[in-house]
């Protein structure tokens, strides 16, 4: 079993960007049994498909690999940027003769974000799932943990193979399977519960930021938009209430615990007992997080020789791939 998972270069990572994608790779990195393998990668090649400011996109690739580094990821996992293993790249551009343009015009992601505005947008945008498609075969990767809004790339990816595999005669690419995990709880701001937590919220006191310190993070937490209400016995009382329930719904993710022990354990007690027990817990699990990222972030070399020594073992695995595909195509004699 081989997993990979690609994930965006941001910096200034929040509570929600921990609890909705980081953690969930930690997870995922300890559960690997013996004979199977992680790769996680930075998609600072995707990233320029839209408009990027480039020493901003090289401090925020280096504060993604030191926030996954001090969450937990280490080197039982591959951890690497794109652009340092070329083999990325280099089967893209074998697989866009294979992928054919009107799989690419059904793509969901290209209507929405190229908009009306087609023939202004990037070519990068129309073509980076062919990219996504040789992020994953280019290791051959068996499973791919996917979200609702992936799941028309991965069956694009199985198309791409299953068509490489039959137009050339060869069995070179095994066809991705989705790995579904469990569904990452949805974070939404502090102050407007009907919002996602954003670092783009003017107001810093929306989110819990990575590197808040603890009398901050408790800060945020005591004013935090609630209601006057006691949390009811049951968590589906909260389905109105936005705010009180996204309070419940970091409580039970940051304690790996269902939502409805959480409210089953604090029933009949208002936010006057609940936000201080939360912020505890906050601080308890966060703290040594901030602490190890701002050591790493003090340090943005050791960072990158991770990534670097990283990026050698990614490019040892994809390079046997690579060259079948390059022989199978009639590159190599």
């Amino acid at each position: 079993m081989r997993v990979i998972s690609g994930i965006q270069t941001t910096g200034n990572l929040h509570l929600g960007n921990y609890l909705g994608a980081i953690k969930q790779w930690v997870a995922m990195q300890d559960a690997v049994q013996d004979g199977s393998e992680c790769l996680f990668f930075l998609a600072d090649l995707h990233a320029l498909t839209g408009n990027i400011t480039p020493a901003e996109l090289a401090n925020s690739t280096i504060e993604m690999a030191a926030t996954l580094l001090a969450a937990g990821i280490d080197d039982r996992s591959i951890l690497f940027n794109q652009a340092r293993v070329p083999a990325h790249a280099e089967l893209c551009w074998i697989l866009q003769g294979t992928a054919r343009m009107g799989w690419l015009n059904r793509m969901t992601q290209w209507k929405d974000k190229a908009g009306r505005n087609r023939d202004g947008a990037s070519v990068g945008l129309f073509t980076y799932p062919v990219l996504q498609a040789a992020d994953i075969l280019v290791y051959q990767a068996t499973h791919v943990p996917v979200g609702e809004d992936q799941k028309q790339h991965l069956e694009l990816t199985r198309d791409i193979a299953a068509k490489f595999n039959t137009d050339f005669g060869v069995e070179l690419f095994p066809l991705p399977e989705p790995l579904i995990s469990k569904a990452a709880p949805r974070i939404m701001s502090l102050r407007d519960g009907s919002a996602k937590m954003s670092k783009s919220d003017p107001s810093d006191m929306s989110r819990i930021n990575l590197i808040d310190d603890d009398d901050t993070i408790a800060q945020k937490f005591r004013k935090a938009r609630t209601d006057p209400e006691a949390l009811p016995e049951s968590f589906d009382g909260l389905a109105e209430r936005a705010e009180a329930k996204n309070l419940v719904t970091i409580y039970a993710a940051l304690s790996d615990r269902d939502p409805q022990s959480v409210v089953s354990e604090f029933a009949g007690q208002g936010f006057g007992a609940f936000k201080p027990a939360l912020a505890d817990l906050a601080v308890s699990v966060l703290g040594p997080i901030r602490d190890r990222l701002t050591r790493l972030l003090d340090d943005r070399a050791e960072v990158g020789a991770h990534l670097a020594k990283s990026a050698a073992r990614a490019q040892a695995l994809a390079a046997p791939t690579l060259k079948a595909a390059q022989q199978a195509v009639g590159l190599q004699i």
